[in-house]
């Protein structure tokens, strides 16, 4: 009498833990259907919205250690760069020193305006330092513009040009923008406009 006892609680136990393992089961499946719907991926876009209406950035070959800075002027405004990281109109929002002090191994340095002045605009390199064996530097310059209504930053100019030494100082873009921010047809050239030197 006492086995057929512990028979019945043997199947009972066995009845709980199958509504149970069901149970927890459904549970997990519940779960894993609703994951995708809980965080949904972020949609993807080519397009950067840029903090600032002119974007100048300027690109130089990464793991070499040396400092080319940047300087923009905006029409009416002081020359920003290094030692003059503001104005009315630009911020130098990277100032990139080389190697030295960088985590992320790209040279590359970058301003943004606040808002768009109309008028003609100039775009220098600089180089601070050279610690590489290097006589020539290739340095890349680009300007995008997102005019006032436009929800994206349009590329309107891009160069390159060799920097070849230490203290040199190139013009590498001046031109002019109207109001809403497109460019003036036949402004661009880069007639020797000093902007370091300017700053002080």
């Amino acid at each position: 009498m006492h086995g057929l006892d512990d028979h019945d609680d043997d199947g009972t136990n066995t009845v709980f833990r199958d509504v149970i393992t069901l149970a927890l089961l459904g549970f997990v499946a519940a779960v894993i259907l609703l994951l995708p719907h809980v965080n949904p991926q972020a949609k993807t876009s080519d397009a950067v919205d840029m903090p600032g209406n002119v974007m100048v950035e300027i690109r130089w070959p990464d793991q070499i250690d040396a400092d080319v800075d940047l300087w923009v002027q905006a029409p009416g405004d002081v020359p920003v760069g290094y030692s003059n990281k503001g104005g009315k109109v630009f911020n130098l929002l990277r100032d990139d020193l080389g190697t030295k002090g960088d985590a992320t191994g790209l040279n590359y340095e970058v301003s943004y305006s606040r808002g768009i002045v109309e008028g003609e605009y100039t775009v220098n390199v600089h180089l601070y330092r050279n610690n590489t064996q290097l006589t020539e530097i290739p340095v890349t310059a680009v300007v995008s513009v997102k005019g006032a209504t436009a929800h994206t930053a349009k590329q309107i100019l891009t160069s390159q040009v060799k920097l070849e030494r230490l203290g040199q100082e190139l013009t590498v873009f001046r031109f002019r923008l109207t109001k809403s921010g497109e460019l003036e047809q036949g402004s661009v050239h880069s007639l020797p406009k000093p902007l370091r030197s300017a700053s002080k």
